[in-house]
């Protein structure tokens, strides 16, 4: 077969393309650090990195979703640390106010601390995040979950459903309570009344059987009704200690949880080393080996340059001269 000059040129051409297609590549590896920078690197690999990718980005969700659940829950933590202070200012109130040889007027202003201390615990009933929702509402943050009427009488209107969060894999917890579970309801060890009927579950009602009864004038009032007046204290006390216990039960699983949370932060840390580990195993280059390859495959080029140089300069007939 007759080589031509044209011919001679083609293939000297495509040598120095193929050459400069290995050396742009092998400087690809070594300006990334990577190893495989597309698929058709290595098939195997690039197949197993997507798999170990999704994995990543899984755990990056569910760190997300750990910040903002240690969020809802250390402010949820916060407004409780408040209420169990306002509760245990009631109580306190509630033990000066039993005292048999107080004046109306003294009883009365027992009452208007009383309902001073209601309003404030209802005002923490009301708080909002840092974002205007309700915390205590459920699932409607929309709107204040309690609510007043002119005799002081306070209903919830929030979500019956706590708001919950994925937190990892295989597990779901609660980062925010409804306002039911917190000031209306009673632990299972609560104090029962002297019939052995239950207590009073919710807070307010609690707090507004001590401010009626507080109103009432005592001064000429005939045994049955002071009777009634140290019922009505005794059992807004035996309320207020049900009431407290459960608030406490609130935030010691919110204890719990955030030191769950603490602790499943650990162990995904711990998992995000290992992906990135083995990500690493599959994806990056030797460096040294990349440098090494680079500098062959630029001498391979300027080699091919050289070749190509001399071989331009030559012709059938200087060959054969």
């Amino acid at each position: 077969m007759r080589l031509s000059t044209t011919m001679i040129y083609d293939q000297q051409t495509r040598g120095i393309s193929t050459a400069q297609q290995s050396w742009l590549a092998a400087g690809d590896r070594l300006s990334t650090g990577l190893r495989v920078v597309k698929p058709s690197d290595d098939p195997v690999a690039a197949s197993q990195a997507v798999v170990v990718s999704q994995a990543q980005a899984q755990q990056d969700q569910f760190k997300t979703a750990r910040v903002f659940a240690t969020q809802a829950q250390s402010t949820e933590e916060t407004t409780l640390t408040q209420v169990t202070s306002v509760i245990q200012s009631a109580q306190t109130t509630i033990v000066a106010a039993a005292t048999g040889t107080l004046s109306d007027d003294d009883r009365a202003s027992y009452a208007t601390q009383l309902e001073g201390l209601r309003d404030q615990l209802l005002s923490l009933a009301n708080s909002t995040d840092g974002n205007g929702r309700y915390i205590f509402g459920g699932y409607k943050t929309d709107a204040p979950p309690f609510t007043s009427d002119a005799s002081g009488n306070i209903t919830y209107n929030g979500g019956d459903v706590a708001i919950t969060q994925k937190v990892d894999a295989s597990r779901t917890m609660t980062t925010s309570h409804t306002g039911d579970k917190v000031f209306m309801s009673l632990t299972s060890n609560a104090k029962t009344e002297p019939d052995g009927s239950a207590g009073e579950s919710n807070l307010f009602t609690t707090l507004n059987t001590a401010i009626a009864s507080l109103k009432v004038p005592l001064e000429d009032a005939d045994s049955a009704t002071r009777t009634a007046a140290s019922d009505a204290i005794a059992k807004t006390n035996r309320g207020l200690s049900n009431s407290l216990n459960n608030v406490l039960s609130v935030r010691s699983e919110n204890g719990i949880q955030l030191k769950e949370l603490e602790d499943l932060d650990d162990r995904a840390a711990d998992t995000a080393l290992n992906l990135k580990t083995q990500m690493s195993g599959l994806v990056d280059a030797d460096i040294t080996e990349a440098a090494s390859n680079w500098t062959m495959k630029q001498a391979a080029l300027q080699a091919s340059y050289t070749v190509f140089s001399q071989m331009s300069k030559m012709s059938l007939f200087a060959m054969n001269a």
